[in-house]
């Protein structure tokens, strides 16, 4: 009883553990490659930006160069005197764009705002995907683990009943039969330990990818857990929050903004350009088809005005292609508005048929327990068999294995669901991580 007590115990409390869920998150934070990546092109559509304030901006070019001239002149007029010159010339100049009028480039310029905008809730959806799969993660571990002390107390258990049969047959109080019959449930039981042996190995792995090193042992959860039912307690309200504050629909929405802009870029090819123009060069000749040199400055401001006239149709062309582009962003975001309802709905389902689930096995828990003492009860007094007593402690493992199992999968879902509306932050990690135990056991 004892042992089965400690193992239930267990289930939930673990040993002293190294690592605790809000530690894993953290180093997943700095070595997780995914959230890496997007916190890169985070930092990289910072710069749409400025390259869009750019386009309205002067452009100011310096330009110098020098050339080597051979000028062989004939003149028919025998007033001038026919000759061949080679000489260099020199020359220098600033150019000065500035645009007066580019509706493309205004355009593009709100693009790059609402760009800029989108990245920063894509690094906040990337570092809520974070959260819960490292949430999702952590808890997958404890319970391959769970399952795996599980099937060992199974094993055990099954062991001492197969010997047992053994002795019983010897002496000739039991038949061969039963020594196969518990012969097969131990062949059984190693067969499923070798299946959790595996499973804890592929979800170990699964975590230390996130984080990227071994995570060694894990802090389980205290004993019992409190967890509290959603609220508000109506499945509608939470989908139309998500609706409101999804980040993924925000992310589609952002989508759309920007395809409407760029059908303005699009648009914007049929309307004239103005800027405004100036340049001061210099140029300096040693020589001339004259045979004069020359040393001359400039100085020019102007306007420049350039009215598209016809461009083969690629104007129109573009503008239809954008047209086509904003109404793929409305339908992905018709589609983000769906996903979202549903995994609002599948977590926010998960969370209340978890709650129950747990208040029901708790109960089987308590159960099974009183059924092992009666079973050792009516062993003691001749009416029940070892067996019997073997597989009323395997009903007890079960049971608290199945508990445990519950409450990992409502917790994730508490999370999930939190995530589905946008608001999931690392205060509930933290929140999460107050229910596990640092303790031994």
């Amino acid at each position: 009883m004892k042992r089965i007590l400690f193992l239930a115990a267990a289930l939930f409390a673990g040993q002293t553990w190294a690592a605790d869920l809000l530690s894993i998150y953290r180093e997943a934070q700095v070595q997780d490659s995914t959230y890496a990546g997007a916190k890169a092109q985070y930092v990289g559509a910072q710069e749409k930006l400025p390259q869009a304030r750019a386009l309205l901006l002067p452009n100011i070019n310096f330009n110098a160069g020098t050339n080597y001239n051979i000028l062989d002149t004939q003149f028919n007029n025998p007033a001038f005197v026919s000759a061949q010159r080679d000489f260099y010339d020199y020359n220098y100049g600033i150019k000065l764009n500035q645009p007066l009028y580019r509706p493309q480039n205004d355009a593009a310029y709100e693009q790059a705002k609402v760009q800029v905008k989108q990245a920063e809730t894509q690094l906040a959806a990337a570092t809520q995907e974070l959260m819960t799969r490292v949430a999702q993660g952590y808890f997958d571990v404890l319970l391959a683990r769970a399952n795996l002390s599980t099937v060992l107390s199974q094993k055990t258990a099954v062991a001492r009943q197969l010997e047992q049969a053994k002795r019983n047959f010897i002496v000739g109080t039991a038949t061969i039969t039963d020594s196969r019959d518990a012969q097969a449930r131990y062949d059984l039981i190693v067969a499923q330990q070798l299946v959790g042996e595996n499973e804890v190995e592929v979800k170990t792995r699964g975590l230390e990818q996130i984080v990227g090193k071994p995570v060694g042992r894990l802090a389980g959860l205290r004993s019992p857990v409190s967890l509290s039912p959603p609220a508000p307690a109506d499945m509608g309200a939470w989908v139309e929050q998500a609706y409101q504050s999804s980040l993924l629909v925000a992310i589609a929405q952002q989508s759309v903004e920007i395809a409407a802009q760029e059908i303005k870029k699009a648009d914007a090819g049929h309307y004239p350009t103005l800027d405004a123009v100036g340049s001061l060069g210099a140029i300096y000749a040693q020589s001339s088809n004259l045979g004069l040199g020359s040393d001359a400055k400039a100085l020019v401001v102007g306007v420049q005005l350039n009215v598209p006239l016809y461009q083969g149709g690629g104007i129109s062309s573009r503008v239809r292609e954008a047209v086509a582009g904003q109404e793929q962003a409305r339908q992905a975001l018709e589609s983000a508005r769906r996903a979202v309802a549903q995994q609002t709905r599948q977590a926010y389902l998960g969370v209340t048929s978890g709650l129950g689930q747990i208040k029901a096995l708790r109960q089987a828990v308590d159960s099974t327990k009183l059924q092992l003492e009666s079973t050792k009860l009516g062993q003691e007094v001749g009416v029940r068999t070892q067996v019997d007593v073997l597989n009323a402690e395997q009903q007890l493992s079960i049971a608290a294995r199945n508990l445990a199992q519950a409450v990992y999968n409502t917790i994730v879902n508490q999370l999930k669901l939190k995530a589905a509306v946008g608001k999931l932050a690392e205060a509930d990690l933290i929140d999460v991580n107050r229910l596990l135990k640092e303790d031994a056991q």
